[in-house]
């Protein structure tokens, strides 16, 4: 019998399950995502006040340049009324005329006037800007934090449009492009009907129209629930608000429960035209919604995520410099270790799929980066994001025999058959064990070179050859034997079969099972690689050659055979 979970002692009973929405009709299910959603970062926003030690104007200025690099069209850039060093840089972008022509910066403003006559005077001379105003909704924050009802909470949010309508008369008009962004703050904890009713009113106010969208931003501010729950709540919303066509429905999700993205995508499915978050999900608490991860699962989809992402680990490097804090090294698509593989099998798998890419692509006559991607264990190439393959397989003891030989081949264009690297991946299994950690490719070469290629009892010095009228290969090799050099003659059908009757001669009595070889390199100092499996004194064990002439490399392998034997 299995044995059977026991209860944890936790206080669970102090937690309710949220309440799931009436949408027996939900039509997102049967959705698939076919275009990216509209992207807006908050990194310089909600991820910068979330920060232990916050970005100060550079390290502002670097992040706002890396988004504007990889595309992104909206930004949100601060909240001006509540920092003085937010106030600054948004008026250095503005006065340093910072800000592309097809970029719209956003800032935050609370639903106070003077905290909005601040933060749309910050706006002073920028071409295209949005004042983002936000209150909370829900029943506690009215109830605990507001102590408003209903009415008055819809008042906040009906009085504040009215004011950034107000400044923005006065203080924008030469802004070549206004736009408004509504959030009702604690949207996933809102009573659905209460939250429609205030965007509603909002909207009453602004008065949407053509060319007068309005953002309604419904935020899980605090993930309480299964993405599922928040798509129902999405897509209701996206069917009962009225001047649907003018209104871009955006949502920003956290992620408490650790399913940003999937409520995110789930979202889109349900209506969502806009997403807000942040470069690998920086932001409060668990963070926000990480757009790395969500634009590359859109583009590993086959989908144009309309922002640049292939130069990953320049982008990491800038959050990581920006942020003070560092990606983690499984963060999707990119973390350290994200396209790499230790398992043996995951190895193997990989290595078996490089090799049938490289087949199908040259069977349709194009080049192995334009075919289609289908590789074991890697969602995407890694290439394709800039990375390079050397960090693909990396070898420690729980690596197997594709590894090491990948390893080997992608290096060393060391090409090994494949019962030698079984044989080859035990010896780097023990040595694995015993010094634990990861083994680098010179690590691995290392141990090849000790144990294929080294000096031991027989060596071969130089051979001369000659085939006799009835074909017999006669060969004449001096050979290095337990230090003396010695002259050894033999014959056969060919110069391996000849050497091995000639070390019978002196006491090493082998019989070949299989013979491989391949160039190791082009050209005119091009070098080959032999490899011999032999049955030694009732032992089977390989033995490599190296050398820039494959009989003399087929010769030595026969030798590194024999040396094996020896020391086993």
């Amino acid at each position: 019998m299995i044995p059977q979970q026991q209860p944890s002692g936790m206080p669970f009973h102090r937690y309710q399950p949220f309440k799931p929405v009436d949408l027996p009709d939900r039509t997102w299910p049967s959705k698939t995502i076919t275009k990216a959603p509209r992207w807006l970062s908050t990194d310089l926003r909600d991820g910068n006040q979330a920060l232990i030690e916050p970005m100060d104007t550079e390290r502002k200025r670097e992040i706002f340049d890396l988004l504007v690099r990889m595309g992104y069209k909206e930004i949100e850039v601060g909240f001006p009324a509540a920092s003085q060093t937010d106030y600054d840089f948004v008026r250095y972008l503005i006065e340093e005329d910072r800000i592309p022509d097809d970029v719209q910066i956003s800032v935050l403003t609370q639903a106070r006037e003077e905290l909005i006559e601040r933060t749309v005077q910050s706006l002073v001379g920028a071409k295209r800007a949005t004042v983002h105003l936000y209150n909370a909704t829900s029943p506690e924050f009215r109830r605990i934090v507001f102590g408003v009802n209903r009415e008055e909470c819809k008042g906040i949010a009906v009085e504040g449009t009215r004011t950034v309508l107000k400044f923005a008369e006065q203080y924008l008009k030469d802004t070549e492009y206004f736009g408004y962004e509504y959030s009702p703050e604690i949207f996933i904890d809102t009573e659905l009907e209460f939250a429609l009713e205030v965007c509603e009113a909002v909207m009453d106010v602004y008065q949407p129209g053509p060319d007068r969208e309005i953002i309604l931003n419904l935020p899980a501010t605090v993930e309480r629930a299964t993405p599922n729950v928040y798509a129902d709540q999405i897509e209701w919303m996206s069917r009962n608000l009225s001047r649907r066509e003018y209104v871009c429905l955006s949502v920003h999700p956290h992620n408490d429960r650790g399913t940003a993205v999937a409520a995110a995508e789930l979202a889109v499915m349900a209506g969502a035209d806009r997403v807000e978050g942040c470069l690998f999900g920086h932001g409060e608490r668990t963070g926000n919604v990480c757009l790395v991860t969500l634009g590359l699962n859109l583009f590993s989809q086959g989908i144009d995520p309309m922002i640049d992402f292939s130069n990953i680990d320049e982008i990491r490097r800038t959050v990581e410099h920006c942020t003070q804090l560092p990606v983690n090294p499984r963060h999707p698509y990119g973390g350290d270790l994200v396209y790499t593989a230790f398992s043996g099998s995951h190895q193997d798998a990989i290595k078996k799929g490089f090799h049938a890419l490289e087949a199908d692509a040259a069977a349709a006559g194009v080049p192995v980066d334009e075919y289609r991607w289908n590789m074991p264990y890697l969602p995407i190439d890694p290439k394709d994001v800039g990375r390079t393959y050397e960090a693909v397989i990396r070898v420690n003891s729980q690596s197997g025999k594709g590894g090491v030989s990948y390893v080997l081949q992608r290096d060393y264009s060391i090409d090994l058959p494949r019962r030698l690297q079984i044989e080859f991946s035990r010896v780097v299994q023990q040595f694995a064990d015993a010094e634990g950690g990861e083994f680098s490719g010179e690590r691995i070469w290392e141990i090849f070179t000790d144990t294929y290629l080294s000096e031991g009892v027989v060596g071969v010095m130089a051979y001369r050859s000659e085939t006799s009228e009835d074909g017999e290969y006669c060969i004449s090799a001096d050979v290095r034997l337990r230090g003396e050099i010695r002259e050894i003659t033999g014959t056969g059908n060919g110069p391996i079969s000849a050497f091995v009757d000639a070390l019978a001669g002196v006491g090493f009595k082998l019989r070949v099972l299989d013979y491989s070889e391949h160039a190791l390199s082009e050209g005119g100092d091009a070098r080959a690689a032999a490899y011999v499996e032999a049955e030694v004194d009732g032992n089977v064990l390989w033995g490599v050659g190296i050398s820039s002439n494959i009989t003399t490399a087929s010769l030595k392998a026969v030798c590194s055979a024999v040396n094996r034997a020896q020391q086993s």
